[in-house]
């Protein structure tokens, strides 16, 4: 018998692309074409492995199941461990609908064959695969099965119902530029209370390339009112391109209780938001040490007036 071990791994790299692919679009989410492919890659070279018999022990559950969590992991990142659950439901639930399909696909084509006490027996006598079913059995797999794809399903819904308030924000500062997506947010009323200007919020490390690793500390800890007082003493070694755009916002925080925020003055700021551009001259870009989507689906928060400009 002949193997071409070749067309095996393109046919693999081809199903595993596309399954991969169809997660991304169900879940909505952004990824990069280079880390899918490289995922993809992971994935077709598991079934070379069927061919190595030192390489037996790898054909066991459980490391069939962490082929499918590097996978998952390696094309859309680990932004928590509820996004990559939700991830991993997604991709399990296309699996076994496209499964169930060419099993189906396969039944309805294998008319010259015939059903002896579920196994399905082809011309040449040779069995093709097993299928014997009991209601236990169907039970035990169609319960979980529905189970998966209402949640999953119910998840990608809701994920879709943000996404509509989701715009795309592009922000220039002297000759910085960073873009990322924003979350038009109703409730955010954050204003600066000297010009009554809005403060769209944003994740802080979207500008790490320019802030000191100290000053990202002092965000991360709510202490950005030291560094404001910091500025030109004798003690500050840290320097910033921008310290004449620098604003300090005040807030109330979660435990009522009056709070800072470090605030800076962009030159330019640009949404996008369904096919409409929106250029916001009057706007302050709060700084935020921490994340601001569980999943990473947004970096930034919008504030409702902007989108009136």
């Amino acid at each position: 018998m002949i193997v071409y071990l070749d067309l095996i791994f393109l046919t693999n790299f081809l199903i595993d692309g596309v399954l991969l692919y169809a997660t991304a679009r169900a879940r909505k989410i952004r990824f990069a074409w280079w880390r899918l492919l490289l995922a993809t890659g992971i994935g077709a070279s598991y079934v070379v492995f069927m061919f190595i018999p030192e390489m037996s022990f790898l054909f066991t559950f459980l490391l069939k199941f962490c082929f499918a969590l590097g996978m998952l992991a390696v094309a859309f990142g680990f932004p928590s461990l509820q996004h990559f659950l939700r991830n991993l439901g997604m991709f399990y639930a296309i699996n076994f609908a496209v499964a169930g399909a060419i099993l189906g696909i396969n039944y309805f084509l294998e008319s010259s064959s015939e059903v002896l006490d579920g196994i399905v027996i082809g011309q040449t006598g040779v069995d093709h695969h097993t299928i014997s079913f009991t209601f236990t059995a169907v039970a035990v797999l169609l319960l979980p099965g529905l189970w998966i794809f209402r949640n999953v399903f119910k998840s990608a819904k809701k994920r879709e119902e943000v996404t509509a308030f989701m715009a795309e924000v592009r922000i220039e500062i002297g000759q910085a530029e960073t873009s990322c997506t924003g979350l038009i947010d109703t409730g955010n009323q954050l204003y600066d209370p000297l010009t009554r200007t809005p403060v769209m919020i944003m994740e802080a490390s979207q500008w790490k390339e320019y802030i000191p690793e100290s000053w990202m500390n002092r965000i991360r800890e709510a202490e950005v009112d030291q560094i404001i007082s910091g500025i030109g003493s004798e003690d500050s070694q840290d320097t910033f391109v921008w310290q004449d755009r620098l604003r300090l916002v005040p807030y109330r925080g979660i435990n009522k209780a009056t709070q800072f925020m470090l605030a800076i003055k962009p030159d330019r700021v640009v949404i996008t938001h369904n096919e409409k551009q929106i250029e916001s001259p009057k706007v302050l870009i709060g700084l935020d040490g921490g994340k601001l989507s569980s999943d990473n689906s947004y970096q930034a928060i919008i504030h409702p007036m902007l989108m009136q400009s």
